[in-house]
């Protein structure tokens, strides 16, 4: 961590040459990295989390609005602030398995999740689709998930190109918050 506040590169013993760059430490994404909370398998009982965030409160399971086929959930490990996802409660894996109703819930919570976005953090476009298995980048593949990831002009800067990392202005538990607040009313 940071010691001060100087623009003055910090010698660290052990760790090599200084190269005059400060280092923005993000370890809770280890537990991505290292798979931690992810499924053992691919039926519903082997830890899967989008089967076991609905028992959860909406605020512990960051949920933002739930329907009858689906649930808007942030995602742990957003690409950009207010990622989230729309997530089927019944556990398929494949698009071609949901049935008519999930279908046309998905799409519609997909649109409201837009319409969220826009109204409480201004989104300028989007990002919107379904990784179908792990072969297509699925971090999650037996259970599908549609990702809704707001844009903005200019969002892509030189931290995640040049640093990897990505800096979020908000806790997800205030995001999630602020989305369910703007969530479109039936």
């Amino acid at each position: 961590m940071l010691i001060s506040m100087t623009s003055e590169p910090e010698l660290q013993q052990g760790v090599g040459e200084p190269d005059g760059f400060r280092r923005l430490w993000t370890p809770h994404r280890m537990a991505y990295i290292q798979g931690e909370n992810k499924p053992t398998g691919p039926a519903p009982d082997d830890g899967c989390p989008f089967c076991s965030i609905p028992s959860l409160s909406d605020e512990d399971g960051l949920i933002i609005a739930r329907g009858s086929a689906v649930f808007a959930v942030l995602n742990l490990y957003p690409y950009n602030g207010g990622h989230l996802m729309v997530v089927p409660y019944r556990h398929v894996a494949d698009y071609t398995d949901l049935d008519d109703a999930e279908t046309a819930e998905v799409a519609a919570y997909t649109k409201k999740a837009m319409t969220a976005l826009r109204a409480a953090a201004g989104a300028h476009g989007f990002n919107i689709g379904l990784n179908q298995g792990a072969a297509a980048g699925a971090g999650i593949a037996a259970h599908l998930h549609q990702h809704v990831v707001p844009r903005w002009g200019g969002d892509t800067n030189f931290m995640p190109v040049v640093g990897h990392t990505k800096v979020l202005p908000q806790l997800l538990a205030d995001t999630r918050k602020m989305l369910a607040e703007a969530w479109p009313q039936d």
